[in-house]
Protein backbone atom coordinates (compact mmCIF):
# COMPACT_ATOMS: atom_id res chain seq x y z
CA UNK A 1 0.00 0.00 0.00
CA UNK A 2 2.62 3.25 1.04
CA UNK A 3 5.63 2.88 -0.80
CA UNK A 4 7.67 5.98 0.28
CA UNK A 5 7.37 7.88 3.37
CA UNK A 6 8.91 11.45 4.04
CA UNK A 7 8.83 13.39 6.82
CA UNK A 8 8.34 17.19 6.69
CA UNK A 9 8.60 20.11 9.57
CA UNK A 10 6.17 22.57 8.84
CA UNK A 11 7.64 25.26 11.21
CA UNK A 12 5.32 24.16 14.23
CA UNK A 13 5.30 20.04 14.13
CA UNK A 14 6.76 17.28 12.36
CA UNK A 15 4.37 16.13 9.27
CA UNK A 16 4.57 12.31 7.98
CA UNK A 17 3.68 11.69 4.22
CA UNK A 18 3.24 8.29 3.30
CA UNK A 19 2.98 8.05 -0.66
CA UNK A 20 0.36 5.18 -1.71
CA UNK A 21 0.19 2.75 -4.39
CA UNK A 22 -3.42 2.93 -6.05
CA UNK A 23 -2.73 -1.02 -6.80
CA UNK A 24 -4.21 -1.93 -3.41
CA UNK A 25 -8.01 -1.17 -3.02
CA UNK A 26 -8.76 0.60 0.26
CA UNK A 27 -10.67 3.33 -1.41
CA UNK A 28 -14.03 3.29 1.38
CA UNK A 29 -10.99 4.30 4.02
CA UNK A 30 -10.43 7.50 2.33
CA UNK A 31 -14.48 8.80 2.79
CA UNK A 32 -14.53 11.66 4.58
CA UNK A 33 -16.84 9.91 7.37
CA UNK A 34 -14.62 6.81 6.87
CA UNK A 35 -13.36 5.19 10.27
CA UNK A 36 -9.79 5.63 10.30
CA UNK A 37 -8.80 3.02 12.92
CA UNK A 38 -7.78 0.54 10.15
CA UNK A 39 -5.67 3.51 8.31
CA UNK A 40 -3.93 3.58 11.61
CA UNK A 41 -3.15 0.36 12.16
CA UNK A 42 -1.30 0.03 8.90
CA UNK A 43 0.08 3.35 9.49
CA UNK A 44 1.37 2.17 13.10
CA UNK A 45 2.56 -1.24 11.50
CA UNK A 46 4.30 0.59 8.40
CA UNK A 47 6.14 3.06 10.69
CA UNK A 48 7.37 -0.47 13.22
CA UNK A 49 8.60 -2.23 9.88
CA UNK A 50 10.21 0.38 8.59
CA UNK A 51 11.78 2.02 11.38
CA UNK A 52 10.68 5.17 11.36
CA UNK A 53 11.55 7.63 14.00
CA UNK A 54 8.51 9.86 13.89
CA UNK A 55 7.74 12.22 17.02
CA UNK A 56 4.88 13.76 15.37
CA UNK A 57 1.26 12.61 15.24
CA UNK A 58 -0.46 14.40 12.02
CA UNK A 59 -0.25 11.95 9.01
CA UNK A 60 -0.69 12.58 5.42
CA UNK A 61 -1.84 10.22 2.72
CA UNK A 62 -0.56 11.35 -0.95
CA UNK A 63 -1.44 9.95 -4.52
CA UNK A 64 0.29 11.24 -7.91
CA UNK A 65 1.13 14.17 -5.42
CA UNK A 66 -1.93 14.80 -4.06
CA UNK A 67 -2.59 14.82 -0.40
CA UNK A 68 -5.82 12.78 -0.11
CA UNK A 69 -6.84 12.48 3.51
CA UNK A 70 -4.78 13.17 6.55
CA UNK A 71 -5.99 12.14 10.30
CA UNK A 72 -4.09 12.09 13.45
CA UNK A 73 -2.19 9.66 14.93
CA UNK A 74 -2.42 8.63 19.01
CA UNK A 75 1.10 8.63 20.73
CA UNK A 76 0.26 4.92 21.07
CA UNK A 77 -0.11 4.13 17.44
CA UNK A 78 3.06 6.12 17.19
CA UNK A 79 5.97 3.32 17.88
CA UNK A 80 9.21 4.89 17.16
CA UNK A 81 12.59 2.63 16.48
CA UNK A 82 13.33 2.40 20.39
CA UNK A 83 10.34 1.07 21.18
CA UNK A 84 10.35 -1.45 18.70
CA UNK A 85 13.49 -2.83 19.83
CA UNK A 86 12.17 -3.83 23.25
CA UNK A 87 8.65 -4.68 22.17
CA UNK A 88 8.87 -6.60 18.39
CA UNK A 89 5.91 -9.60 18.67
CA UNK A 90 5.82 -11.56 15.37
CA UNK A 91 1.81 -11.01 15.83
CA UNK A 92 2.29 -7.21 15.28
CA UNK A 93 4.64 -7.34 12.97
CA UNK A 94 2.93 -7.36 9.25
CA UNK A 95 4.10 -8.95 5.88
CA UNK A 96 2.76 -7.85 2.83
CA UNK A 97 2.36 -11.06 0.51
CA UNK A 98 2.34 -11.12 -3.35
CA UNK A 99 -0.11 -14.63 -4.18
CA UNK A 100 1.09 -16.75 -6.94
CA UNK A 101 -2.21 -14.77 -8.84
CA UNK A 102 0.14 -11.20 -7.76
CA UNK A 103 -2.44 -9.89 -5.64
CA UNK A 104 -1.25 -8.36 -2.71
CA UNK A 105 -2.48 -9.20 0.91
CA UNK A 106 -0.88 -8.07 4.74
CA UNK A 107 -0.95 -10.47 7.36
CA UNK A 108 0.65 -11.05 10.66
CA UNK A 109 4.45 -12.65 10.44
CA UNK A 110 2.92 -15.10 13.17
CA UNK A 111 0.24 -16.30 10.32
CA UNK A 112 3.13 -16.13 7.45
CA UNK A 113 5.64 -18.39 9.24
CA UNK A 114 2.34 -20.77 10.34
CA UNK A 115 1.96 -21.08 6.34
CA UNK A 116 5.22 -21.13 5.57
CA UNK A 117 6.26 -23.92 7.95
CA UNK A 118 2.85 -26.40 6.88
CA UNK A 119 3.83 -26.23 3.89
CA UNK A 120 7.43 -27.47 3.95
CA UNK A 121 7.70 -29.25 6.17
CA UNK A 122 7.90 -33.29 6.29
CA UNK A 123 6.48 -35.74 8.90
CA UNK A 124 7.36 -36.14 12.42
CA UNK A 125 9.74 -33.33 12.71
CA UNK A 126 11.12 -32.17 16.20
CA UNK A 127 9.93 -29.03 17.26
CA UNK A 128 13.65 -27.88 17.88
CA UNK A 129 13.69 -28.43 14.17
CA UNK A 130 10.61 -26.44 13.42
CA UNK A 131 12.25 -23.75 16.05
CA UNK A 132 15.20 -23.55 13.38
CA UNK A 133 13.24 -23.21 10.37
CA UNK A 134 10.93 -20.66 12.13
CA UNK A 135 14.36 -18.38 12.47
CA UNK A 136 15.43 -18.98 8.90
CA UNK A 137 11.91 -18.17 7.30
CA UNK A 138 11.93 -14.90 9.78
CA UNK A 139 15.05 -14.01 8.37
CA UNK A 140 13.81 -14.06 5.02
CA UNK A 141 10.88 -12.48 5.52
CA UNK A 142 12.73 -9.33 7.50
CA UNK A 143 15.08 -9.33 4.51
CA UNK A 144 12.90 -9.24 2.04
CA UNK A 145 10.47 -6.33 3.74
CA UNK A 146 13.40 -4.41 4.03
CA UNK A 147 15.20 -5.21 0.37
CA UNK A 148 11.45 -5.48 -1.59
CA UNK A 149 8.63 -4.47 0.87
CA UNK A 150 6.86 -7.43 0.24
CA UNK A 151 7.62 -11.29 0.20
CA UNK A 152 6.59 -13.50 -2.31
CA UNK A 153 4.41 -16.46 -1.42
CA UNK A 154 6.42 -18.82 -4.23
CA UNK A 155 9.87 -18.04 -4.02
CA UNK A 156 13.09 -20.09 -4.29
CA UNK A 157 13.52 -21.30 -0.74
CA UNK A 158 9.57 -21.81 0.03
CA UNK A 159 6.03 -21.90 -0.47
CA UNK A 160 3.55 -20.06 1.68
CA UNK A 161 0.01 -21.00 1.75
CA UNK A 162 -2.56 -20.09 4.60
CA UNK A 163 -2.27 -22.27 7.19
CA UNK A 164 -6.77 -23.09 6.64
CA UNK A 165 -4.99 -24.63 3.67
CA UNK A 166 -4.22 -27.92 5.24
CA UNK A 167 -7.62 -28.81 7.53
CA UNK A 168 -8.68 -31.81 5.03
CA UNK A 169 -4.34 -33.05 4.77
CA UNK A 170 -3.75 -32.67 8.82
CA UNK A 171 -6.83 -33.81 9.92
CA UNK A 172 -7.68 -35.87 12.47
CA UNK A 173 -4.48 -34.09 13.91
CA UNK A 174 -4.99 -30.74 12.41
CA UNK A 175 -5.32 -28.32 15.59
CA UNK A 176 -2.52 -30.14 17.25
CA UNK A 177 -0.05 -29.56 14.49
CA UNK A 178 -1.22 -25.77 14.40
CA UNK A 179 -0.40 -25.75 17.93
CA UNK A 180 3.19 -27.38 17.80
CA UNK A 181 3.67 -24.67 15.18
CA UNK A 182 2.94 -21.89 16.79
CA UNK A 183 4.60 -23.12 19.78
CA UNK A 184 7.63 -22.91 17.82
CA UNK A 185 7.43 -19.70 16.24
CA UNK A 186 6.47 -18.19 19.83
CA UNK A 187 9.33 -19.59 21.30
CA UNK A 188 11.66 -18.05 18.85
CA UNK A 189 9.59 -14.96 18.13
CA UNK A 190 11.89 -11.84 16.55
CA UNK A 191 15.05 -14.27 16.29
CA UNK A 192 17.10 -14.14 13.01
CA UNK A 193 20.51 -15.02 11.65
CA UNK A 194 22.86 -12.75 9.63
CA UNK A 195 26.69 -12.81 8.14
CA UNK A 196 28.29 -9.68 8.83
CA UNK A 197 25.44 -8.03 9.95
CA UNK A 198 23.28 -8.81 7.62
CA UNK A 199 20.46 -11.76 6.60
CA UNK A 200 21.25 -14.54 4.95
CA UNK A 201 18.83 -16.44 2.47
CA UNK A 202 17.41 -19.85 3.77
CA UNK A 203 18.73 -23.18 2.81
CA UNK A 204 17.55 -25.96 3.39
CA UNK A 205 17.11 -29.03 2.05
CA UNK A 206 15.71 -32.42 3.21
CA UNK A 207 18.47 -35.02 2.81
CA UNK A 208 22.33 -35.06 1.24
CA UNK A 209 24.42 -37.71 0.86
CA UNK A 210 26.60 -37.60 3.84
CA UNK A 211 27.42 -33.91 4.03
CA UNK A 212 26.35 -30.51 2.62
CA UNK A 213 27.99 -28.08 0.58
CA UNK A 214 29.23 -24.92 -0.21
CA UNK A 215 28.64 -22.47 -2.16
CA UNK A 216 31.11 -19.44 -3.34
CA UNK A 217 28.20 -17.20 -4.01
CA UNK A 218 26.89 -17.34 -0.68
CA UNK A 219 30.45 -17.39 1.75
CA UNK A 220 28.44 -18.01 4.92
CA UNK A 221 27.52 -21.35 3.74
CA UNK A 222 29.89 -24.29 4.64
CA UNK A 223 30.59 -28.17 3.91
CA UNK A 224 29.41 -29.96 6.68
CA UNK A 225 29.48 -33.86 7.89
CA UNK A 226 25.80 -35.34 7.88
CA UNK A 227 26.08 -38.65 8.10
CA UNK A 228 22.61 -39.23 9.43
CA UNK A 229 21.15 -38.46 6.36
CA UNK A 230 22.28 -41.54 4.84
CA UNK A 231 20.09 -43.63 7.19
CA UNK A 232 16.76 -40.99 5.73
CA UNK A 233 14.62 -42.81 3.92
CA UNK A 234 15.19 -40.47 1.58
CA UNK A 235 18.56 -40.74 0.54
CA UNK A 236 17.98 -42.94 -2.33
CA UNK A 237 15.05 -42.65 -4.53
CA UNK A 238 14.64 -44.58 -8.12
CA UNK A 239 12.57 -43.39 -10.82
CA UNK A 240 11.89 -44.96 -14.81
CA UNK A 241 10.53 -42.70 -17.72
CA UNK A 242 9.79 -44.46 -20.65
CA UNK A 243 10.78 -43.28 -23.98
CA UNK A 244 7.92 -41.61 -25.16
CA UNK A 245 7.20 -40.13 -22.49
CA UNK A 246 10.57 -38.26 -22.42
CA UNK A 247 10.13 -37.45 -25.86
CA UNK A 248 7.14 -35.16 -25.06
CA UNK A 249 8.78 -33.90 -21.97
CA UNK A 250 12.04 -32.59 -23.84
CA UNK A 251 9.86 -32.21 -27.49
CA UNK A 252 12.66 -33.73 -29.21
CA UNK A 253 12.02 -38.06 -30.14
CA UNK A 254 13.97 -40.00 -27.84
CA UNK A 255 14.65 -43.92 -27.97
CA UNK A 256 16.48 -46.97 -26.52
CA UNK A 257 19.21 -45.56 -29.44
CA UNK A 258 19.58 -42.28 -28.24
CA UNK A 259 22.68 -41.49 -26.50
CA UNK A 260 22.73 -40.38 -23.40
CA UNK A 261 25.57 -38.53 -21.46
CA UNK A 262 26.13 -36.97 -18.77
CA UNK A 263 29.00 -34.21 -20.16
CA UNK A 264 29.52 -31.95 -16.91
CA UNK A 265 29.50 -32.49 -13.52
CA UNK A 266 30.56 -30.90 -10.18
CA UNK A 267 33.53 -31.91 -7.79
CA UNK A 268 31.14 -33.54 -5.79
CA UNK A 269 29.58 -35.25 -7.98
CA UNK A 270 26.46 -32.95 -8.94
CA UNK A 271 25.39 -33.35 -12.70
CA UNK A 272 25.46 -30.11 -14.46
CA UNK A 273 25.18 -30.92 -17.75
CA UNK A 274 24.27 -33.56 -20.25
CA UNK A 275 23.60 -34.80 -23.65
CA UNK A 276 20.20 -36.85 -25.12
CA UNK A 277 20.84 -37.88 -28.67
CA UNK A 278 22.75 -35.08 -29.23
CA UNK A 279 20.96 -32.18 -27.79
CA UNK A 280 22.34 -30.92 -24.70
CA UNK A 281 20.77 -30.60 -21.25
CA UNK A 282 21.16 -28.27 -18.35
CA UNK A 283 21.46 -30.75 -15.29
CA UNK A 284 19.17 -28.32 -13.34
CA UNK A 285 16.06 -28.17 -16.07
CA UNK A 286 16.52 -31.84 -16.39
CA UNK A 287 16.11 -32.37 -12.38
CA UNK A 288 12.94 -29.79 -12.98
CA UNK A 289 11.70 -31.28 -16.00
CA UNK A 290 11.74 -34.89 -14.94
CA UNK A 291 10.72 -34.17 -11.11
CA UNK A 292 13.86 -35.59 -9.88
CA UNK A 293 14.94 -35.50 -5.80
CA UNK A 294 18.32 -33.77 -7.27
CA UNK A 295 21.16 -33.58 -9.75
CA UNK A 296 23.08 -35.84 -7.80
CA UNK A 297 22.42 -39.02 -10.39
CA UNK A 298 22.55 -41.52 -12.51
CA UNK A 299 20.90 -43.04 -15.28
CA UNK A 300 20.37 -46.61 -16.34
CA UNK A 301 19.30 -47.63 -19.94
CA UNK A 302 16.50 -50.28 -19.67
CA UNK A 303 15.10 -52.17 -23.39
CA UNK A 304 11.74 -49.87 -22.79
CA UNK A 305 12.65 -47.20 -20.28
CA UNK A 306 15.83 -45.37 -18.30
CA UNK A 307 15.88 -45.58 -14.73
CA UNK A 308 17.03 -42.41 -12.85
CA UNK A 309 18.77 -42.67 -9.07
CA UNK A 310 19.16 -40.22 -7.54
CA UNK A 311 20.42 -39.61 -3.84
CA UNK A 312 19.59 -36.73 -1.54
CA UNK A 313 16.85 -34.75 -1.55
CA UNK A 314 17.34 -31.07 -2.72
CA UNK A 315 20.78 -28.83 -3.62
CA UNK A 316 22.38 -30.03 -0.21
CA UNK A 317 23.26 -26.24 0.59
CA UNK A 318 22.72 -25.39 4.54
CA UNK A 319 20.12 -27.33 7.27
CA UNK A 320 19.57 -30.75 6.40
CA UNK A 321 16.04 -31.58 7.83
CA UNK A 322 17.11 -34.95 8.09
CA UNK A 323 20.31 -34.98 9.76
CA UNK A 324 18.62 -32.06 12.34
CA UNK A 325 16.17 -34.62 13.41
CA UNK A 326 19.09 -36.81 14.43
CA UNK A 327 20.46 -33.72 16.51
CA UNK A 328 17.20 -33.13 18.16
CA UNK A 329 16.93 -36.59 19.02
CA UNK A 330 20.49 -36.33 20.18
CA UNK A 331 19.58 -34.03 22.73
CA UNK A 332 20.44 -30.38 20.58
CA UNK A 333 18.62 -27.00 20.45
CA UNK A 334 17.18 -25.05 17.69
CA UNK A 335 20.31 -22.94 18.89
CA UNK A 336 22.61 -26.09 18.30
CA UNK A 337 21.02 -27.12 15.06
CA UNK A 338 21.52 -23.68 13.29
CA UNK A 339 25.10 -23.20 14.25
CA UNK A 340 26.31 -26.76 13.49
CA UNK A 341 24.96 -26.14 9.79
CA UNK A 342 25.51 -22.45 9.83
CA UNK A 343 28.97 -22.51 11.64
CA UNK A 344 29.56 -18.68 10.51
CA UNK A 345 26.90 -17.01 10.97
CA UNK A 346 25.09 -15.07 14.17
CA UNK A 347 21.72 -16.11 15.61
CA UNK A 348 20.24 -12.44 16.38
CA UNK A 349 17.23 -11.20 18.52
CA UNK A 350 15.61 -8.12 16.88
CA UNK A 351 18.23 -5.79 17.81
CA UNK A 352 19.80 -7.92 20.77
CA UNK A 353 22.47 -10.40 19.65
CA UNK A 354 21.77 -14.01 21.29
CA UNK A 355 25.64 -15.79 20.34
Amino acid sequence: MFYRYEIKNNGIENILYLYVTMTYEFSKELGKNADDNELKRRTSNFIKNNNINFDGNKVYLVIDGIVVKAFQMSKENVVNQESRKNNFDDVDYMVTVQLEDESIIEISLQQFLLGALATNMVPNLSIEVLKAMAILYRTYVFKQMTEEKLVRAINNFFVYKPIDYYKIAFAPDYDKVVATLKEAIRQTNAMFVTYENKYILPFIHICNFGHTLEDSRYPYLSSVPSLWDATSPFYVDTISFSYDLLSSIFHFTITKDSEFKITEISPYGKVLKLSIGGQDINGNKFTSLLHLKSQFLSIILNKNDISIITKGWGDFLGLSLCGACHLADNGCSYANILSYYFPKVKLCEYIKELS
